[in-house]
Formats: structure tokens, sequence, C-alpha cells
């Protein structure tokens, strides 16, 4: 039976960079995978198809250029499934290859096939034809990720009636889109098809969506995707989901009905444990199958066995999965690494993309911290009206005692790539002088940081070392 000093289940964003890590080290590491291709839910069905969907969406609808030759602008006139499904598979092919690549070059090994504990230090590994490998390990590394939640309420049938994973693999673009679930997921989903001048319907028991997001934001994204075409109805839970052949309907609990050609279900994930046989290892999970780690170093409360990424909650980020793995690796092979950085960027690539770095108004208000705050509009800047924004805004908050930044928050386009300028001043302790005594490359979006700064700079106190300046210096 083989011996590795790690075994790594699930190769998405966790599991790789766990394997590569523990690679350079110079450790035997396998990476066992239920599927026949590398990448995890990630690459095959959420974060890099979703992205490359959206970037397909606005590419061929031309959605970037409707502000300067009109709302009936397209780059293509008749979009069909195909047309999404192409570049996607490349991007698909081209990250999978990557990855293979990468494993090679770290001497990682590879095993497909659907992983169980037989005992804390032994996994049975069964493929497809049904042959079973057992594999013994020093250390594992649990990076499943989550599968789609399917409750009985919900009658999927894969042509009209699907769940997040599912609708990659649409057959055709419908003419009305009905969404369940104003997470992440559905609300990407529900505002990039809302882009192909589809009728989209975002349906969200709950009274407001995306809590995690400061409520300005919110504000701002709910008045442009509602402009944008999205039905939004929040507040009530749903009743019953009828299957009426030629189309979808959805019963409200408050009375109301909703008729789409397609219904996307997108409320909520589960960690992908229940096949792992976890109690041979006397590990247990919660209600939603997720698994509670020591979140410095990812072990779980059996000490050789770690997990990352989703299967652990939040944030459930792609990125925050990958430095999760790195630390995991170096913690298990026994190995000093650097601590990870207490701020990350959240981002949604939604259409307008929501990105965050730190904390939020209402978290501060909670805190009982005094606070400034700096507000920018796309429109107010040059690249602004060059790229034909009429929306977009950058918030920033900052301390009245210290003056440093405590978070930034950003709607609008490029957002995601924007929210790194925040992430570095806050991580290194950064005020709000930074933003006024620095230059910004013009014309560009990040003028906005210039922007809320000096808004927020000429509502705050003077700062001591600029009282003895006289004025006519200023």
């Amino acid at each position: 039976m083989t011996q590795y000093d790690l075994i790594i289940i699930g190769s998405g964003p966790g599991g790789r960079s766990a394997a590569i890590q523990a690679g350079k080290l110079k450790r035997r590491v396998l990476v066992i995978d239920r599927k026949d291709r590398l990448g995890g839910v990630s690459v095959h069905t959420g974060t890099i198809p979703s992205k490359t969907l959206r970037e397909t969406v606005l590419n061929l609808s031309g959605w970037r250029e409707r502000s300067f030759y009109g709302r009936s602008y397209r780059v293509k006139d008749e979009i069909g499934a195909e047309d999404l499904k192409e570049r996607l598979h490349k991007t698909l092919d081209y990250e999978v290859d990557v990855l293979e690549h990468q494993f090679n070059r770290n001497h990682v090994e590879t095993l497909y096939g659907m992983a169980r504990f037989v005992s804390p230090t032994e996994v049975e590994v069964e493929s497809d034809t049904g042959e079973v490998t057992s594999v013994t390990g020093a250390n594992f590394l649990i990076a499943t990720g989550t599968r789609t939640y399917r409750p009985d309420l919900v009658p999927f049938n894969g042509t009209t009636i699907l769940d997040s994973d599912e609708f990659l693999e649409m057959s055709h673009i419908p003419r009305s889109l009905i969404v369940v679930g104003a997470g992440v997921i559905g609300v990407e989903y529900a505002t990039m098809f809302a882009a192909l001048d589809i009728d989209v319907t975002l349906i969200e028991p709950r009274d407001s969506f995306l809590d995690f997001i400061d409520k300005t934001l919110i504000q701002e994204f709910t008045h442009e995707i509602r402009e944008n075409g999205v039905d939004l109805r929040l507040g009530s839970p749903i009743a019953q989901i009828k299957d009426c052949s030629t189309h979808v309907e959805v019963a409200l609990e408050n009375g109301r009905h909703v008729r789409g050609e397609m219904l996307l279900f997108a409320a909520g994930r589960m960690g992908a444990t229940e096949k792992l046989g976890l109690e041979a290892t006397g590990l247990k999970t919660d209600h939603r199958g997720r698994l509670n780690v020591d979140r410095k170093t990812y072990q779980t409360e059996v000490k050789h066995i770690y997990a990352v990424g989703d299967v652990i909650g939040h944030p459930s980020l792609a990125s925050t999965s990958l430095q999760q793995g790195r630390v995991a690796a170096c913690h298990a092979m026994d190995t000093p690494s650097l601590p990870e950085s207490p701020w990350f960027p959240y981002g949604i690539y939604s259409v307008p993309e929501i990105s965050t770095c730190g904390m939020s108004e209402e978290d501060i208000h909670s805190r009982g911290i005094a606070y400034e705050v700096g507000v920018a509009r796309f429109r107010e800047t040059s690249r602004g009206h060059i790229m034909g924004l009429e929306h977009g805004m950058l918030k920033m908050l900052f301390s009245l005692k210290t003056r440093r930044v405590l978070g930034v928050q950003i709607v609008g386009e490029g957002a995601t790539e924007l929210i790194h300028i925040a992430q570095a001043v806050l991580n290194l302790k950064g005020t709000v002088d930074y933003f006024v005594q620095n230059t910004f490359n013009y014309p560009t979006l990040a003028e906005a940081y210039k922007i809320a700064g000096l808004d927020a700079f000429n509502r705050m106190p003077i700062p001591d070392e600029l009282k003895a300046v006289p004025p006519s210096a200023l």
C-alpha cells in the first residue's frame, strides 16, 4: 500500500495550492479527484465558468457601449447557447492544461475516483469502473468544496428547472428567466442574463439580500439592476414551483405568481462531505455538511486532517481558498509560513460588479468607532466619461481618531480590480492622507480614490502637522 506525506481530496483552488506548496517542499503528494479532469467546482461549474460567461455576455451583447450607441446596440444580433459555451469550453480547457502542467512540474501525483476514509490514516478510492485503490497518508487535506442544494420543493428536470451546475449546460437561451435565491450566485446569473435583454425575475424569500455588503452599496446596486431590467422580488417565501411543460410557474406565499420559460434555483450550497466516510475518522460536520477548523492552521479536531475552501464555510472564495491551502500545507509539512493578511477583498461578478475590503459602515456603527465617509462617482472621473459610465461609485470609511482607512466599497465597472488599491492601503495601515498626497494616473477610474479621499479629508479635523503651516502655504 502506497504511503504519502500529504493526501489531498479535491483539486479546486484550496487543494491545488496545497499540492503545489507541498510539492515545492519535496514531499510526496497525492491529489484525489472524483472527476476525470482536475480543477474542481471552481474550474468546471463555479468561479471560472460564471466569470467567463459574464465576459462573453458583455462582449457579444455590446453592453459596455450602449451608453454611446443606444439600448438597441448589439455586437451580435442573435446570441445562442452555443455562442456562450464556445468561449467557456476554451477557457476551461486552458485552465485544466495549466493545472496539469503545474502538478507535473511539482511531481504531484493524481488519482481519479471517489475517496472514502476507512480509517483515520487510510482512504479507498473507487474509480468509475469499480476498481478500488487503497492509499495511506501521514496527513490529509479535505478540499471537496460544495454541491448544489436541491430541496424536494423544486421539481428539477435538467432542461427548464435547473440548479447552478446544470445551468451552464443549458440547451437554449430562454426568453424569460426566474432566479430563486439572491445570494452571490443568483445575483451574478440574474444580472448577466438581464444584460442579454432577457426578462429576469430574481426572487429572495428574505427582506434583504447580500447582507454582508455595505447597505449604501446595496441601495446603489439595487437601483441599477432594476434599471437594467431585473424584477427583484424580496420578502416572500415560495409556496410552490410548478413545471407546466411550456413554462415554469412560481407561487409566492404572498399570493403573487411569477411565470418564466426557465428557472434557476440558486438558494444555497452544501459541503460535499456526505460520501467521504468521515465517521471512520471521528469527524462530524454541521447541518450543511461543513467542517470546523482552527482558522490559523486549518486543522480539524483530528490533528493530521486539515480542511480548506468552501467546505469550511465563510468566506467561500476561490481567492481565500488558495491562501488557506498554502497555509495548511505548510503547517502539515511542519514548515514556517507567512500568516494570512487580515484584510482580503470580496468580489461579486454581477452586472455591475461589487467589491469590498475592510469594514462596512454597519460594522463601524456596531463597534462605536467615530468615522468619516468619502464618496466618489465614476461619472465624476474623466475616464468614466470616456467609457460612457453613467453609474458606479466608490465609498471609503476613515477613522476620525487615527485617520486610517477602515473599509472601502465599490460598485461599478472594474470594481474587482480597483479594490486591490484599498487592500494594500488597509494592510499597510494607511490613512486618508495617502490619497490626498499621492498622484493617480489620469485619466483612470482609480482617480475615484483621490476624489473620495478629498471628499472625506475636507470634512475631517486638520492633522497636527498642518496646523503650524500658514494657510497661504497650503
